[in-house]
């Protein structure tokens, strides 16, 4: 953090105020229905200061501690994933004419320049596997279209929730890349650190200031304790062997017993990105929406294949998302899909935990499933 500036908390808005000079439309955390947002926010006053997150298995709460901090939460149901890859977007339309001849149009892509404010550093992670699916490997246009105009200010954590488990999969909880510019909070203000030249754009129009040593230190300790302070962790950066070693463990029927298949981890999770698409007629029958929807590996239809449900049973479904996000994604991304958000664990309405379940189907061998 040697290189990082100074700006004084009451200098915040000016940030706001500069990226929305520069067309950017900010977007930041705030509280609605009881759990931190990212929504449109361009007044600073309006971040969740002296608020704070208390999560456990199937627990999400936020409680007041008197704190100048804005920032001194872990995550809410949200990551950066919502605002690139939509929950549900038209992708065509068709149209027949009088003369009974069908055309074919792509859906206008509408987009406005954002700039989110409070991106933590499971969620660049995260923003970093996604764009290698939807930029590199599939090429979505939609997703494309979003992410270059996308501005990203990061937060590093230093209050992490009790499901975190982020140092463990090496994703945080300090930033490291994929930002344009990332915060360190502090009772004073913040230390700004410039990310890309977009960043160093927006920098340069804020009040910054000298920083002092001791303020870079006290930021160093605060970020290094978030991760000394996990108590949770998976026994293996890379499980694929392990994992596939043990698809008929009888824990999977464990775990199918309280799974409800409702699809909460695979909505919260900041790197999921199964959908489904289908064709939404019109009642005259003059024209129809191509629509595409996040779906979920846990709902019955999304292993259905020509008259035959290939995974029928929780327990096929529980399997197929841990194999394939602690697995499988080693041979598609080259490391595992879980950033250690602890999103799943939260949002689950009984409070499974991944790192449980995984510790309990891999037992002491775990170190045996691949290098990390």
């Amino acid at each position: 953090m040697e290189d990082s500036r100074f700006l004084p908390r009451k200098a915040l808005q000016t940030l706001f105020d500069v990226l929305n000079r520069q067309g950017f439309c900010t977007l930041g955390p705030l509280i609605k229905d009881g759990a931190i947002q990212y929504l449109d926010l361009s007044d600073a006053d309006r971040l969740p200061q002296g608020w704070t997150d208390e999560q456990s298995p199937g627990s999400y709460h936020l409680s007041a501690n008197g704190s100048a901090r804005c920032f001194a939460w872990a995550n809410g149901p949200q990551a950066l994933k919502p605002w690139l890859f939509s929950a549900r977007e038209t992708l065509w339309q068709t149209r027949r004419d009088g003369s009974g001849s069908l055309t074919f149009a792509a859906q206008p892509m509408k987009e406005r320049p954002l700039a989110l404010i409070g991106a933590r550093a499971c969620d660049l992670a995260a923003l970093a596997l996604q764009d290698k699916h939807f930029l590199d490997d599939v090429r979505d246009p939609y997703y494309a279209a979003r992410r270059k105009d996308l501005f990203i200010v990061a937060v590093h954590c230093t209050h992490p929730a009790e499901t975190c488990f982020c140092a463990s999969t090496g994703d945080g909880p300090r930033a490291t890349h994929g930002f344009d510019l990332a915060l360190s909070e502090l009772d004073q203000g913040f230390l700004v650190e410039i990310g890309s030249e977009r960043g160093q754009t927006i920098a340069m129009q804020l009040p910054l200031q000298n920083a002092e040593d001791r303020l870079r230190t006290v930021a160093d300790q605060e970020i290094a304790e978030a991760g000394r302070g996990q108590r949770r962790g998976l026994p293996s950066r890379n499980l694929r062997d392990a994992l596939f070693d043990r698809l008929e463990h009888p824990h999977w029927e464990e775990v199918a017993a309280r799974c409800l298949s409702c699809g909460n981890c695979t909505s919260v999770c900041p790197t999921c990105f199964c959908h489904a698409e289908q064709d939404l007629p019109e009642l005259g029958g003059a024209s129809s929406q191509h629509v595409r929807e996040w779906d979920s590996c846990f709902s019955e239809g999304h292993s259905y294949l020509h008259g035959f449900v290939i995974r029928p049973e929780t327990r096929h479904r529980y399997r197929q998302w841990l194999t394939h996000k602690l697995g499988s994604w080693h041979a598609q991304f080259g490391r595992s899909g879980c950033v250690g958000c602890g999103r799943c664990i939260t949002w689950c309405p009984v409070g499974i935990d991944i790192t449980a379940e995984t510790r309990a189907i891999c037992d002491d061998d775990a170190s045996h499933g691949g290098s990390p």
